[in-house]
Protein backbone atom coordinates (compact mmCIF):
# COMPACT_ATOMS: atom_id res chain seq x y z
CA UNK A 1 0.00 0.00 0.00
CA UNK A 2 1.49 3.28 -0.59
CA UNK A 3 2.52 5.56 2.18
CA UNK A 4 1.02 8.91 1.24
CA UNK A 5 -0.25 11.98 3.21
CA UNK A 6 1.03 15.12 3.94
CA UNK A 7 1.89 17.76 6.71
CA UNK A 8 -0.59 17.93 9.42
CA UNK A 9 -1.15 20.07 12.23
CA UNK A 10 0.18 18.66 15.72
CA UNK A 11 -1.60 21.71 17.63
CA UNK A 12 -4.37 20.97 20.46
CA UNK A 13 -4.53 17.21 20.56
CA UNK A 14 -0.83 16.37 19.61
CA UNK A 15 -1.05 13.11 17.53
CA UNK A 16 -4.77 12.56 17.90
CA UNK A 17 -5.36 15.88 16.12
CA UNK A 18 -2.71 14.68 13.39
CA UNK A 19 -4.31 12.17 12.79
CA UNK A 20 -7.99 13.06 12.75
CA UNK A 21 -6.83 15.68 9.75
CA UNK A 22 -4.44 12.73 8.30
CA UNK A 23 -7.41 10.76 8.22
CA UNK A 24 -9.44 13.61 6.47
CA UNK A 25 -7.59 14.00 3.67
CA UNK A 26 -7.13 9.96 2.98
CA UNK A 27 -3.77 9.53 3.74
CA UNK A 28 -1.62 6.95 4.71
CA UNK A 29 1.11 8.61 5.87
CA UNK A 30 1.46 11.66 7.41
CA UNK A 31 4.10 14.70 8.78
CA UNK A 32 4.24 16.59 11.39
CA UNK A 33 6.09 19.03 13.95
CA UNK A 34 6.07 18.75 17.45
CA UNK A 35 6.08 22.16 18.24
CA UNK A 36 5.82 25.40 16.21
CA UNK A 37 9.31 24.88 13.73
CA UNK A 38 9.56 28.97 14.55
CA UNK A 39 10.54 28.58 17.88
CA UNK A 40 12.06 26.25 20.90
CA UNK A 41 8.71 26.56 22.88
CA UNK A 42 7.39 22.83 23.46
CA UNK A 43 4.76 21.25 25.73
CA UNK A 44 5.25 18.06 27.66
CA UNK A 45 5.40 15.37 24.93
CA UNK A 46 3.48 13.06 27.25
CA UNK A 47 0.63 15.15 27.15
CA UNK A 48 0.25 15.33 23.23
CA UNK A 49 -2.35 12.33 23.17
CA UNK A 50 0.40 9.45 21.69
CA UNK A 51 -1.18 6.45 22.64
CA UNK A 52 -5.14 8.20 21.25
CA UNK A 53 -3.46 8.94 18.15
CA UNK A 54 -1.23 5.76 18.07
CA UNK A 55 -4.97 4.12 18.50
CA UNK A 56 -6.62 5.86 15.51
CA UNK A 57 -3.83 5.58 13.02
CA UNK A 58 -3.71 1.81 13.84
CA UNK A 59 -7.75 1.88 12.95
CA UNK A 60 -6.62 3.29 9.88
CA UNK A 61 -3.91 1.18 8.73
CA UNK A 62 -1.22 3.86 9.13
CA UNK A 63 2.21 3.00 10.50
CA UNK A 64 4.84 4.60 9.36
CA UNK A 65 4.53 8.76 10.08
CA UNK A 66 7.56 11.55 10.11
CA UNK A 67 8.64 14.23 12.08
CA UNK A 68 10.58 17.55 10.90
CA UNK A 69 12.94 19.27 12.97
CA UNK A 70 12.16 22.93 13.12
CA UNK A 71 13.65 25.38 10.68
CA UNK A 72 15.97 27.23 13.80
CA UNK A 73 17.94 24.70 13.78
CA UNK A 74 20.95 25.30 12.04
CA UNK A 75 24.12 23.13 12.79
CA UNK A 76 26.09 25.17 9.98
CA UNK A 77 26.73 28.14 11.43
CA UNK A 78 29.93 29.75 13.05
CA UNK A 79 28.42 31.22 15.97
CA UNK A 80 28.65 29.53 19.22
CA UNK A 81 25.53 29.95 20.38
CA UNK A 82 23.51 29.18 17.09
CA UNK A 83 25.76 26.16 16.49
CA UNK A 84 25.38 24.84 20.08
CA UNK A 85 21.61 25.75 20.65
CA UNK A 86 20.65 23.38 17.30
CA UNK A 87 23.22 20.84 18.78
CA UNK A 88 21.25 20.91 22.04
CA UNK A 89 17.57 21.43 20.29
CA UNK A 90 18.09 18.68 17.51
CA UNK A 91 19.05 15.81 20.39
CA UNK A 92 15.44 17.23 22.27
CA UNK A 93 12.92 16.81 19.31
CA UNK A 94 14.97 13.37 18.30
CA UNK A 95 14.03 12.18 22.19
CA UNK A 96 9.95 13.82 21.23
CA UNK A 97 10.59 11.82 18.33
CA UNK A 98 11.56 8.85 19.97
CA UNK A 99 8.21 8.89 22.35
CA UNK A 100 6.00 8.79 19.52
CA UNK A 101 7.60 5.89 17.96
CA UNK A 102 8.71 7.36 14.81
CA UNK A 103 11.90 6.57 13.07
CA UNK A 104 12.91 9.55 10.80
CA UNK A 105 13.49 13.18 11.79
CA UNK A 106 13.61 14.94 8.35
CA UNK A 107 16.48 18.12 9.09
CA UNK A 108 17.16 20.90 6.48
CA UNK A 109 21.23 19.89 6.88
CA UNK A 110 22.16 23.78 7.44
CA UNK A 111 23.72 27.22 6.31
CA UNK A 112 27.33 28.50 6.14
CA UNK A 113 26.15 32.20 6.07
CA UNK A 114 29.30 34.33 6.13
CA UNK A 115 31.65 31.47 5.67
CA UNK A 116 31.91 28.88 2.79
CA UNK A 117 30.06 26.05 1.50
CA UNK A 118 33.46 23.66 3.07
CA UNK A 119 33.24 25.43 6.25
CA UNK A 120 29.36 24.35 6.52
CA UNK A 121 29.52 20.88 5.53
CA UNK A 122 32.61 20.58 8.13
CA UNK A 123 30.31 22.20 10.75
CA UNK A 124 27.10 20.24 10.04
CA UNK A 125 29.29 17.01 10.58
CA UNK A 126 30.57 17.96 13.51
CA UNK A 127 27.90 19.06 14.57
CA UNK A 128 25.88 15.59 13.48
CA UNK A 129 28.42 13.95 15.37
CA UNK A 130 27.70 15.77 18.28
CA UNK A 131 24.46 15.30 17.86
CA UNK A 132 24.44 11.51 17.75
CA UNK A 133 26.63 10.88 20.34
CA UNK A 134 24.14 12.65 22.58
CA UNK A 135 21.08 10.01 21.35
CA UNK A 136 22.86 6.53 20.89
CA UNK A 137 19.74 5.14 22.95
CA UNK A 138 16.85 5.89 20.16
CA UNK A 139 16.75 4.52 17.02
CA UNK A 140 15.77 7.65 15.12
CA UNK A 141 17.42 8.40 11.97
CA UNK A 142 18.35 11.87 11.03
CA UNK A 143 17.20 12.31 7.30
CA UNK A 144 19.01 15.14 5.63
CA UNK A 145 16.72 16.61 3.30
CA UNK A 146 17.50 17.78 -0.21
CA UNK A 147 18.05 21.44 -0.43
CA UNK A 148 17.13 23.73 -3.60
CA UNK A 149 20.34 25.88 -3.28
CA UNK A 150 18.45 29.01 -1.87
CA UNK A 151 21.17 31.35 0.10
CA UNK A 152 23.61 29.73 1.37
CA UNK A 153 22.16 26.44 2.42
CA UNK A 154 23.93 23.02 2.04
CA UNK A 155 22.53 19.94 0.84
CA UNK A 156 21.75 21.76 -3.07
CA UNK A 157 23.99 18.85 -4.35
CA UNK A 158 23.97 15.03 -3.88
CA UNK A 159 27.70 15.71 -3.71
CA UNK A 160 27.18 17.93 -0.53
CA UNK A 161 25.03 15.64 0.79
CA UNK A 162 27.33 12.66 0.34
CA UNK A 163 30.19 14.95 1.77
CA UNK A 164 28.60 15.37 5.08
CA UNK A 165 27.43 11.67 5.48
CA UNK A 166 31.02 10.62 5.25
CA UNK A 167 32.15 12.89 7.63
CA UNK A 168 29.83 11.55 10.26
CA UNK A 169 31.31 8.70 12.30
CA UNK A 170 27.56 6.96 13.00
CA UNK A 171 26.44 7.48 9.83
CA UNK A 172 24.27 4.62 9.55
CA UNK A 173 22.28 7.04 11.49
CA UNK A 174 21.46 9.29 8.54
CA UNK A 175 18.99 9.05 6.07
CA UNK A 176 17.79 11.19 3.24
CA UNK A 177 14.93 13.30 2.26
CA UNK A 178 14.33 13.64 -1.16
CA UNK A 179 12.31 16.65 -2.21
CA UNK A 180 10.94 16.55 -5.71
CA UNK A 181 10.51 20.63 -5.45
CA UNK A 182 14.17 21.55 -4.02
CA UNK A 183 15.95 18.87 -6.40
CA UNK A 184 13.90 20.67 -9.48
CA UNK A 185 15.03 23.95 -8.43
CA UNK A 186 18.60 23.00 -7.48
CA UNK A 187 18.91 21.36 -11.65
CA UNK A 188 18.28 17.69 -11.34
CA UNK A 189 15.51 17.45 -14.11
CA UNK A 190 13.15 14.77 -12.52
CA UNK A 191 10.78 15.66 -15.25
CA UNK A 192 12.49 14.64 -18.52
CA UNK A 193 15.18 12.19 -16.38
CA UNK A 194 14.14 10.94 -13.52
CA UNK A 195 15.89 7.85 -13.65
CA UNK A 196 19.07 9.50 -14.50
CA UNK A 197 18.35 11.87 -11.30
CA UNK A 198 17.92 8.76 -9.32
CA UNK A 199 21.12 7.13 -10.82
CA UNK A 200 23.43 10.08 -10.02
CA UNK A 201 21.75 9.64 -6.47
CA UNK A 202 22.61 6.06 -6.05
CA UNK A 203 26.32 6.36 -7.34
CA UNK A 204 26.67 9.72 -4.90
CA UNK A 205 24.77 8.50 -1.53
CA UNK A 206 22.94 5.28 -2.19
CA UNK A 207 19.09 4.99 -2.93
CA UNK A 208 19.18 2.56 -0.17
CA UNK A 209 19.70 6.64 2.05
CA UNK A 210 16.45 7.87 0.84
CA UNK A 211 14.18 7.59 3.87
CA UNK A 212 11.03 9.88 2.67
CA UNK A 213 9.91 11.81 0.19
CA UNK A 214 8.73 15.67 0.08
CA UNK A 215 6.14 15.88 -2.84
CA UNK A 216 6.00 19.07 -4.01
CA UNK A 217 5.38 21.30 -7.45
CA UNK A 218 7.75 24.21 -7.94
CA UNK A 219 6.80 27.78 -9.51
CA UNK A 220 10.22 27.79 -10.83
CA UNK A 221 12.03 26.22 -13.87
CA UNK A 222 14.45 23.85 -13.23
CA UNK A 223 18.05 25.00 -11.54
CA UNK A 224 16.54 28.42 -10.55
CA UNK A 225 17.71 28.01 -6.53
CA UNK A 226 14.42 29.54 -5.52
CA UNK A 227 12.40 27.06 -3.29
CA UNK A 228 8.98 27.94 -4.45
CA UNK A 229 6.23 25.26 -3.56
CA UNK A 230 2.90 24.65 -5.84
CA UNK A 231 0.26 22.58 -5.69
CA UNK A 232 0.53 19.65 -7.35
CA UNK A 233 -0.03 19.69 -11.02
CA UNK A 234 0.00 23.53 -11.06
CA UNK A 235 3.92 24.36 -11.71
CA UNK A 236 6.92 23.46 -13.67
CA UNK A 237 6.92 19.58 -12.51
CA UNK A 238 3.68 19.20 -13.21
CA UNK A 239 1.24 16.31 -12.57
CA UNK A 240 2.97 13.40 -14.42
CA UNK A 241 6.53 14.19 -13.24
CA UNK A 242 5.33 13.59 -9.72
CA UNK A 243 3.28 10.79 -10.44
CA UNK A 244 6.21 8.98 -11.51
CA UNK A 245 7.89 9.30 -8.38
CA UNK A 246 5.58 8.27 -6.70
CA UNK A 247 5.03 4.77 -8.17
CA UNK A 248 8.67 4.89 -9.56
CA UNK A 249 9.49 0.89 -8.40
CA UNK A 250 12.68 2.66 -6.58
CA UNK A 251 10.74 4.60 -4.26
CA UNK A 252 7.03 3.78 -3.92
CA UNK A 253 7.92 1.60 -1.29
CA UNK A 254 8.47 5.10 1.10
CA UNK A 255 6.66 7.73 2.78
CA UNK A 256 5.26 10.33 0.57
CA UNK A 257 4.71 13.91 2.02
CA UNK A 258 2.69 16.66 0.62
CA UNK A 259 4.43 20.27 1.68
CA UNK A 260 1.59 21.97 -0.93
CA UNK A 261 0.95 25.46 -0.20
CA UNK A 262 -2.85 26.05 1.19
CA UNK A 263 -4.54 28.26 -1.47
CA UNK A 264 -7.72 30.60 -1.42
CA UNK A 265 -8.63 34.29 -2.28
CA UNK A 266 -8.96 34.93 1.04
CA UNK A 267 -5.80 34.19 2.44
CA UNK A 268 -7.35 33.83 5.88
CA UNK A 269 -9.35 31.05 5.06
CA UNK A 270 -7.31 29.15 2.40
CA UNK A 271 -7.30 25.58 2.30
CA UNK A 272 -4.82 22.80 1.32
CA UNK A 273 -5.48 20.63 -1.58
CA UNK A 274 -3.94 17.56 -0.12
CA UNK A 275 -7.28 15.27 -0.47
CA UNK A 276 -7.36 15.97 -4.05
CA UNK A 277 -3.75 15.79 -4.64
CA UNK A 278 -3.41 12.70 -2.45
CA UNK A 279 -6.34 10.88 -4.37
CA UNK A 280 -4.88 11.88 -7.84
CA UNK A 281 -1.70 10.04 -6.98
CA UNK A 282 -3.15 7.02 -5.41
CA UNK A 283 -5.62 7.03 -8.65
CA UNK A 284 -8.91 6.90 -6.90
CA UNK A 285 -10.42 10.34 -7.43
CA UNK A 286 -13.74 8.68 -8.16
CA UNK A 287 -13.82 6.22 -5.62
CA UNK A 288 -12.64 9.31 -2.96
CA UNK A 289 -15.14 12.14 -4.52
CA UNK A 290 -17.91 10.13 -6.27
CA UNK A 291 -19.57 9.95 -9.62
CA UNK A 292 -20.74 14.06 -9.74
CA UNK A 293 -17.32 15.28 -8.74
CA UNK A 294 -16.13 13.51 -12.19
CA UNK A 295 -19.22 15.13 -14.08
CA UNK A 296 -17.91 18.36 -12.28
CA UNK A 297 -14.54 17.47 -13.98
CA UNK A 298 -15.77 17.13 -17.15
CA UNK A 299 -18.02 20.32 -17.16
CA UNK A 300 -14.95 21.95 -16.47
CA UNK A 301 -13.27 20.51 -18.67
CA UNK A 302 -15.57 21.11 -21.53
CA UNK A 303 -15.59 24.86 -20.65
CA UNK A 304 -11.76 25.31 -20.22
CA UNK A 305 -11.59 23.44 -23.69
CA UNK A 306 -13.70 26.17 -25.36
CA UNK A 307 -11.83 28.56 -23.86
CA UNK A 308 -8.75 26.82 -25.84
CA UNK A 309 -7.41 26.33 -22.39
CA UNK A 310 -4.92 23.14 -22.70
CA UNK A 311 -3.17 22.51 -18.90
CA UNK A 312 0.05 21.89 -18.91
CA UNK A 313 0.33 25.16 -21.86
CA UNK A 314 -2.15 27.56 -19.80
CA UNK A 315 0.25 26.39 -15.91
CA UNK A 316 3.90 26.98 -17.79
CA UNK A 317 2.91 29.89 -19.76
CA UNK A 318 1.18 31.96 -17.04
CA UNK A 319 4.79 31.28 -14.95
CA UNK A 320 6.77 32.46 -17.59
CA UNK A 321 5.10 35.43 -18.00
CA UNK A 322 5.18 35.63 -14.29
CA UNK A 323 9.13 35.05 -14.38
CA UNK A 324 10.29 37.02 -17.24
CA UNK A 325 7.35 40.60 -18.15
CA UNK A 326 7.87 42.45 -14.42
CA UNK A 327 5.27 44.88 -16.31
CA UNK A 328 2.68 42.31 -17.13
CA UNK A 329 3.06 40.83 -13.55
CA UNK A 330 2.58 43.98 -11.68
CA UNK A 331 -0.46 44.19 -13.76
CA UNK A 332 -1.65 40.77 -13.20
CA UNK A 333 0.42 38.79 -10.40
CA UNK A 334 -2.06 35.97 -10.01
CA UNK A 335 -0.99 32.25 -10.40
CA UNK A 336 -2.42 29.54 -12.60
CA UNK A 337 -4.42 28.37 -9.85
CA UNK A 338 -5.84 31.41 -8.98
CA UNK A 339 -6.57 32.75 -12.85
CA UNK A 340 -8.55 29.52 -13.34
CA UNK A 341 -10.79 30.16 -10.34
CA UNK A 342 -11.96 33.46 -11.46
CA UNK A 343 -12.87 32.45 -14.96
CA UNK A 344 -14.91 29.53 -13.45
CA UNK A 345 -16.37 31.95 -10.46
CA UNK A 346 -17.14 34.92 -13.49
CA UNK A 347 -18.71 32.41 -15.89
CA UNK A 348 -21.11 30.71 -12.79
CA UNK A 349 -19.55 27.13 -13.88
CA UNK A 350 -20.02 26.13 -10.22
CA UNK A 351 -22.33 28.46 -8.19
CA UNK A 352 -23.67 25.94 -5.45
CA UNK A 353 -19.71 24.79 -4.60
CA UNK A 354 -17.42 26.51 -2.00
CA UNK A 355 -13.91 28.03 -3.13
CA UNK A 356 -12.20 24.50 -1.80
CA UNK A 357 -14.44 22.23 -3.66
CA UNK A 358 -14.28 24.15 -6.89
CA UNK A 359 -10.06 24.61 -6.33
CA UNK A 360 -10.37 20.60 -5.87
CA UNK A 361 -12.23 19.91 -9.14
CA UNK A 362 -9.21 22.81 -10.68
CA UNK A 363 -6.73 20.84 -9.40
CA UNK A 364 -7.83 17.56 -10.53
CA UNK A 365 -8.43 18.88 -13.47
CA UNK A 366 -5.00 20.35 -13.87
CA UNK A 367 -3.17 16.09 -13.50
CA UNK A 368 -4.34 16.28 -18.06
CA UNK A 369 -6.30 13.21 -16.94
CA UNK A 370 -9.28 13.29 -18.86
CA UNK A 371 -12.44 12.49 -17.25
CA UNK A 372 -13.18 9.17 -18.68
CA UNK A 373 -9.65 8.03 -17.36
CA UNK A 374 -10.56 9.54 -13.72
CA UNK A 375 -13.73 7.42 -13.62
CA UNK A 376 -11.97 3.94 -14.78
CA UNK A 377 -9.19 4.30 -12.46
CA UNK A 378 -9.08 1.65 -9.72
CA UNK A 379 -6.80 2.59 -6.55
CA UNK A 380 -3.13 1.80 -7.41
CA UNK A 381 -1.56 -0.04 -3.91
Amino acid sequence: MLKIGSHVSFSNKGLLNAAKEAISYGSTSFMIYTGAPQNTRRKPIEDQYIEEGKELMQKHGIDEIVVHAPYIINLGSYKSNTYQLAVEFLQQEIKRTHYIGVKQIVLHPGAYTDKDAEYGINRIAEGLNEVLEGIKETGVNIALETMAGKGTEIGRSFEEIAAIIDKVTHNERLSVCMDTCHIHDAGYDIVNDLDGVLEHFDQMIGLERIGVVHLNDSKNKCGARKDRHSPVGSGFIGFDAINRVVHHEKLRHLPMILETPWIGKDPKNQRPMYEAEIALLRGNVAERFGASFIEDVARLDHFLHEQDEHCRDFVLNTWEVLRTDAKAKKADGREPLERLYDQVVDKGIFKDLAEEEINQRITVWLSGQSPEQLAEQTQAE
